[in-house]
Parts: structure tokens; sequence; C-alpha cells
């Protein structure tokens, strides 16, 4: 599987980060629970904590947080924003 940032955006008031793989995709049904505590798909053992932390650290910093299939039906790619601040002088 390849995962690759492929999109940066810098709007006026937030940054924009787009990152795709090109995995199976994210089952319909999973995307409900995608960001919740001890969720997991992977089946290897895996916490299910990672998507939550990376929500809560994002949230915390005034951003939000996503994640959708990819059209070619190869994959997924998760976004995220963060505002920016300008600094005062």
């Amino acid at each position: 599987m390849i995962i690759k940032i492929v999109k940066v955006v810098v709007a006026a008031l937030e940054i924009i980060i787009n990152i795709k793989d090109s995995g199976n995709g994210i089952d319909p049904r999973t995307f409900p629970h995608l960001f919740s505590k001890f969720f997991s798909t992977s089946g290897k053992g895996g916490t299910g904590l990672g998507l939550y932390i990376s929500k809560n650290i994002i949230e915390d910093h005034g951003g939000r947080i996503w994640a959708e299939n990819n059209e070619d039906g190869k994959g997924a790619t998760f976004s995220f924003s963060l505002p920016l601040y300008m600094q005062q002088k």
C-alpha cells in the first residue's frame, strides 16, 4: 500500500492537508465509528487509539478531521484542517 500527502491547501483562515492511500478503502458501515476510541479494523492487534487521538489533538487546536473513499475505488483519503493564526507584532 502507498500512502502519500497529495494536496496541501492554504486558504485565508486555514490549512488543509490530504493524505491518500491505495488500500481497500473504508467500509461504509465503518464511517460512523472511524474516530471512536478503541475502534479498529486492523485485526493485527491495533489499539484503536490512533485516529481517536489524532481527532482530539486536531480539534483541541481548532481544526477538524475527516475521511472519504477515493472516487476511483482504490483506497481512502484522510484530511484535516487547522486554523491559521497571524502572529501579533
